[in-house]
Parts: structure tokens; C-alpha cells; sequence
């Protein structure tokens, strides 16, 4: 499939003499998910996601879970979760009204990562949401543009543990502790496990 370049970045490749390089890299870019690039994002265990509203404002979120919990679907189609959040409902709400979006996956132990860009779908059905334990809906993404980045500026980590909060069909996640708050009351989503009494309860407050 390739990709098409916007003026923008047109003058800015001929600025700096990468209209060669880059346009090397347009012809490599493609609409399929190889097998071998399959297996590395449901290996993964987190991805940044972009989106933007109808406005083209933008918005990034982290997306966190278990291995594979980002699923290659087809060679075009992945799907991932949606877990619970602040209620504000940012990268979703931008989807419902443009359907645009871009996921970097990244490899922290050897630095490969990859880009996936391509048009998303919100999915609520039981069938849907029966893929995932806990979660609230489910993302479509249709790829569009698939393609690797160099590695040489990734900085090397090492996971120390996954959160606790992911939710699976052996673990019940624990309340994150800014749920428990007096100014909570009255605001929590009907149903909210932090209206439950005894609820275990974890840190999750942002730390600053």
C-alpha cells in the first residue's frame, strides 16, 4: 500500500536532501502484518496509541496489559482492549468521531519497534467483549500503514513487574486509591467495584 507524503513533509525531505531515503521507505511501507511482526505485537505488553478529534487536536495515551493482549486478528486487522480508566473517555471519545489512529510498539530489552497506522472501530457487543476478561470495549484497528523504525535511539529497560490492575479471567484488580477519596463521592459510575465495601484498594495515584 505504501504512503503518501503531505507537503509538509515534502519540503521538509527536500530541505534536508532525504527525498531519496525517504522515498525508499514509502515503497516499503505496507497495509499487512507479516507473521513475524504478528508474533512481536502480541508479544508485546504495552503500546502508545495517537489519536486526534474531528478538529485534528491530538491526544496520546499509554496502553498497558498482559502479553497478548493485543491480538493480530488477520493479516490487516488487530484488536486490543479497553480497560477501566478516569471516565473522560479521550482516545475512545476521538475514535467515535475520527476513526484515525496511530500505535507505536516498542521492544524496551532490544530497542525494535514498530508503527501501525490505520482506521479504528469501537465494538461493545457481548461477542466482542467476551474476548477480553474486564474489559469495557474493544478496538478494531484496520491497518493502513505497517512498517519498522531503526532502533538507535531506544533506550534499554527491563520489566521489574506488571501491574496489578490488569485485569484477567484468575484476577479480580484491586481499586486504585484515588477512587477512595471523600471528593469521590457522588461522581463514581454506578456499578464502580470501589463502591463495593471491603474493596481491596492499591495505590494508582499519580506520583509527582
Amino acid at each position: 500500500m505504501g504512503r503518501d507524503y503531505h507537503n509538509g513533509q515534502l519540503e521538509l525531505q527536500e530541505q534536508f536532501d532525504s527525498t531519496r531515503l525517504a522515498g525508499l521507505l514509502a515503497d516499503i511501507t505496507t497495509d499487512e502484518i507479516s507473521d513475524e511482526l504478528a508474533r512481536f505485537i502480541e508479544a508485546r505488553d504495552m503500546f502508545f496509541l495517537a489519536t486526534a478529534d474531528e478538529h485534528g487536536r491530538p491526544e496520546s495515551s499509554y496502553k498497558g496489559g498482559e502479553p497478548g493482549f493485543v491480538r493480530v486478528v488477520d493479516q490487516h486487522t488487530i484488536v486490543f482492549p479497553v480497560y477501566d480508566g478516569n471516565g473522560m473517555f479521550l482516545s475512545t471519545g476521538n475514535i467515535a468521531v475520527n476513526p484515525h489512529v496511530g500505535l507505536l510498539f516498542v521492544n524496551f530489552t532490544d530497542g525494535t519497534r514498530l508503527r501501525l497506522n490505520g482506521t479504528a472501530t469501537i465494538e461493545t457487543d457481548d461477542n466482542a467483549l467476551a474476548l477480553f476478561p474486564g474489559t469495557k470495549m474493544v478496538i478494531r484497528v484496520r491497518a493502513e500503514q505497517v512498517f519498522v523504525n531503526c532502533r538507535r535511539y531506544v533506550h534499554h529497560y527491563e520489566l521489574v513487574e506488571r501491574s496489578t490492575f490488569v485485569p484477567s479471567e484468575t484476577h479480580e484488580p484491586p481499586v486504585p486509591d484515588w477512587k477512595m477519596g471523600p471528593w469521590m463521592e457522588g461522581l463514581l459510575p454506578e456499578g464502580d467495584p470501589a463502591t463495593n465495601p471491603g474493596a481491596k484498594v492499591e495505590g494508582a495515584t499519580p506520583q509527582f
